[in-house]
């Protein structure tokens, strides 16, 4: 089993900056990649960031130039750095890990959540 801990969210106004950040814990498992996802109200769940466990990242567009995913893997630890900060980019952020235990194929887990409001 993993468990995720997310932190960091809040409200900030529009231009502004937030670091979130996602420790994983347990035993047993390797991860392969890290990422990041969001849901505004009314919307669908939407990629906002990954990691690979080779460190290659991908980014949603509307975040390109804003947002840098990166990763800790001594600390089983992924964090995203938000800069100038949007109103559109309030959203509920979710962590979301896919680990490789001993079985055949990998698992995902995701965060509880961590809300992110910016305003205008």
């Amino acid at each position: 089993q993993v468990q995720l801990v997310e932190s960091g969210g809040g409200l900030v106004q529009a231009g502004g900056s937030l670091r979130l950040s996602c420790a994983a814990s347990g035993s047993g498992f390797s991860i392969k990649a890290m990422g990041w996802y969001r849901q505004a109200p009314g919307k669908q769940r939407e990629m906002v960031a990954l990691v690979s466990s080779g460190n290659t990242t991908n980014y949603a567009d509307s975040v390109k130039g804003r947002f840098t995913i990166s990763r800790d893997n001594a600390k089983n630890t992924v964090y995203l750095q938000m800069n100038s900060l949007k109103p559109e980019d309030t959203a509920v952020y979710y962590c979301n890990v896919l680990v490789q235990f001993r079985t055949p194929f990998p698992y995902t887990y995701w965060g509880q959540g961590t809300q992110v409001s910016v305003s205008s």
